[in-house]
């Protein structure tokens, strides 16, 4: 045999058989269709804005304030206040 024969026997893979191709699944590669970084910042972002959303139907709707007076320092004083035994 020759240096050239011995290289494309090398490099010849070996042949499958039927039963070996019928019971190997077929893998396949898993395509991402939003980076996991996105994903990431799409969850904190959806927390935030949940967040957000309880506390005006919180503080608005069950409390009978207004709604946007829950993000005003002053409330949250109060709130405070009244924890810590400090309401007058």
């Amino acid at each position: 045999m020759t240096n050239e024969q011995l290289l494309i026997e090398n490099q010849e893979e070996p042949t499958r058989t039927n039963e070996q191709q019928e019971t190997e699944p077929v893998k396949r590669e898993r395509l991402r269709l939003l980076p996991i970084w996105l994903r990431v910042i799409l969850v904190v972002l959806l927390f935030v804005i949940l967040i957000a959303l309880g506390l005006i139907i919180g503080y608005s709707v069950i409390g009978d304030g207004t709604a946007l007076d829950v993000f005003k320092w002053e409330t949250w004083k109060h709130i405070l206040d009244i924890i810590n035994g400090v309401e007058e």
